[in-house]
């Protein structure tokens, strides 16, 4: 291959459907006028690609610096795209196998990327991992090559495990990163060396020959410089620390090997547990070795190929000895884009890329709502054409009669929002919890509502939760892609562990955001109550997906056009506030229109205990103290000791 000139640092990694995985393994199926493919791998280290002219064949490499999705901007996406763009002709289907991809948001974010460098190119996304797989060879068998089910083992600096079989099912185990994972990789038997030496100093007295490897390598004169060292050392410092583990353990250290024994039991446990999910016991499956620490350790790859094999009786081992974005060349191959032969066009199928594969059970244009017509927080308001030229004065006048007008467009709704307040407290009583999920604008005000529920009415921290598409970040930023990721919304109320005793508002101004439909198909699935709080009122709902509850305001056009702020967003707290006050009401927090069951947490709230007591019983200031301390502050226990003093 021709190599062509090194750039800047870059990450990128493609998000495959199964299909295509299938077919990139099988390698069947070549046009007749051979497409020129563009495959590209981002990983930890570098980055690489490989362009395959279609006329003759030939191929030519690129390398750069290492990327990674979670580390770079989108400008510096475009800027490492880019500079493999001006590295070769234009291909007819692109293939990138990128470290941190995650999600399908994490895949659109990089196909948009994508195409605005290689307009119109299909294009294929997946992790890094996809890659290694569709670059191992298929061993064949009497002259035939089967189809089977494949297990990637990787062992670099990181570590994971990649299954697929044939039809494109797929398993993973690991990936996790150092810090929750990466079983079995260089990091972890680096860091597990470290601990190692010191501990056994401690036990025995003696500092041992890995120890002695590891203060060379680390130009360091005794085992207490370590301490300040791993401080500040980066992975990847702590990984090449695994050279010195093999290298005494073929010196017979038994810490080492007791080490290595416990990186390869891993390794192979977890590819077990991969072929176990997509295969029966009787099966053939292969194993494929990729990696530093299993290609350049020839010792370590037998001890972990030995395991696999007294795990699995029909193991067949394969070394992955080319480069895997060679695999990455593959998936590329797989998109199958058809060449006309009068203008040498590529044409696909597919609009551009194949879909990712979704983890929900439907796919989105199932799922959301219907919009008969614009919603109107996206059409223009007549009062504010030229709020540019307005006073500030006038303008102020403005935005407080249109935020006067909004109660009487939520009064119309006022049995659904009592519907929702009754369910709310039925799922209080049964041990239930309330959960907001929004994106953007309405994410945060049903974060901030859920907030605001243990210091005003002392609820447990997880009786009413609040999910934000993007996590914490979007609480302050904007996360790119958030609120499109159905899938995400889907998961979240998976792993908050969401039941029939819960209620799950999905919060949209359009009522059509898809992180939140995922969320509410997910919730419904499982049997709890779902409610939609949006300000379209033009919606249909895609038959057995429309929630228990709707609450659809009519705001009107924003003073500021599409900006669900204003207007929207006031609408929205105002119902969050019904619901969660009403709700606590209902639930016994009240009495009269006094809080009982606040939080006294800081002096101004300690304050207004003292004061809420007095109001309900009349008791002097000496009084009301000592019950609340007697109490442990809380309100409504002092209360009861207050009304048994008077004998009430």
């Amino acid at each position: 291959m021709t190599r062509v000139g090194r750039t800047p640092p870059f990450f990128f990694e493609i998000e495959e459907t199964a299909s295509m995985i299938g077919r990139a393994m099988s390698r069947h199926d070549v046009p007749h006028l051979k497409p020129s493919l563009l495959g590209i791998e981002c990983g930890g280290t570098r980055t690489s690609a490989v362009f395959e002219d279609g006329a003759t064949g030939k191929r030519s490499e690129w390398s750069g610096g290492p990327s990674n999705l979670r580390l770079l901007s989108d400008s510096q996406h475009l800027r490492h795209f880019r500079s493999i763009h001006n590295a070769f002709p234009p291909p007819d289907a692109i293939a990138i196998g990128m470290a941190g991809v995650r999600t399908n948001a994490d895949i659109q974010r990089i196909r948009q990327l994508i195409h605005r460098v290689w307009p119109k190119v299909p294009c294929h996304v997946s992790h890094d991992l996809e890659p290694a797989l569709a670059a191992a060879p298929t061993p064949a068998r009497d002259g035939k090559t089967p189809r089977l089910t494949r297990v990637l083992i990787l062992s670099g600096t990181g570590s994971c495990c990649l299954g697929r079989t044939p039809r494109g099912r797929s398993a993973k185990v690991g990936g996790w990163g150092h810090i929750l994972g990466d079983k079995g990789s260089a990091y972890e038997i680096g860091i597990r060396a470290l601990k190692a030496v010191v501990f056994y100093l401690d036990r025995d007295q003696e500092w041992s020959l890995l120890g002695r490897l590891l203060l060379r390598r680390l130009l360091l004169n005794e085992p207490n410089d370590l301490i300040e060292w791993v401080r500040s050392a980066p992975k990847e410092q702590v990984a090449a620390l695994a050279l010195e583990v093999f290298a005494a353990e073929a010196q017979g250290d038994r810490i080492a090997k007791d080490i290595l024994d416990g990186a390869a039991s891993s390794l192979s446990r977890d590819a077990i547990s991969c072929a176990r999910r997509l295969s029966k016991p009787g099966e053939q499956v292969q194993f494929v070795l990729a990696g530093g620490a299993l290609l350049k350790q020839p010792r370590f790859a037998a001890n972990v190929a030995r395991r696999v094999r007294a795990g699995w009786k029909h193991a067949i081992i394969t070394p992955l000895k080319q480069p895997s974005v060679l695999g990455a060349l593959e998936l590329a191959r797989a998109l199958r884009p058809q060449v006309s032969r009068r203008d040498g066009a590529s044409k696909t199928k597919e609009d551009g890329a194949p879909a990712p594969a979704a983890a929900s059970r439907d796919s989105a244009h199932a799922i959301l709502p219907i919009a008969t017509r614009v919603s109107p927080t996206e059409q223009r308001n007549p009062k504010s054409m030229t709020l540019d030229r307005m006073s500030v004065g006038k303008a102020i006048e403005l935005f407080l009669a249109e935020d006067q007008a909004l109660p009487r467009k939520i009064l119309p709704h006022r049995r659904s929002i009592e519907r929702t307040v009754g369910w709310i407290v039925n799922a209080f009583k049964r041990g239930g919890r309330l959960l907001y999920v929004g994106a953007g604008t309405s994410g945060r005000l049903g974060v901030l509502d859920a907030s605001e529920c243990p210091p005003t009415f002392r609820t447990p921290a997880d009786q009413v939760q609040g999910i934000i598409a993007g996590g914490a970040g979007a609480l302050w930023e904007s996360v790119e892609g958030a609120e499109d990721d159905l899938d995400a919304g889907a998961h979240a109320i998976c792993f908050r562990g969401v039941a029939a005793r819960d209620v799950v508002v999905g919060i949209a101004a359009s009522g059509r955001t898809r992180f939140v439909w995922g969320a509410l198909t997910e919730a419904k699935r499982r049997k709890a109550r779902t409610v939609l709080l949006c300000c379209n009122p033009h919606l249909r709902f895609q038959p057995g997906h429309k929630p228990d509850g709707v609450i659809a305001i009519d705001v009107g056009p924003e003073i500021l056009t599409g900006s669900t702020r204003l207007k929207s967003g006031t609408a929205t707290k105002l119902v969050l506030n019904i619901l969660t006050t009403l709700a606590m009401v209902k639930s016994g927090k009240v009495a009269s229109n006094l809080m009982i069951d606040l939080n006294p947490s800081n002096t101004k709230l300690r304050d207004r205990a003292a004061r809420i007591l007095k109001e309900l019983t009349g008791a002097g200031d000496d009084d009301v103290r000592a019950a609340l301390e007697q109490s442990g502050w809380r309100v409504k226990s002092a209360w009861r000791l207050l009304r048994r003093g008077a004998g009430h």
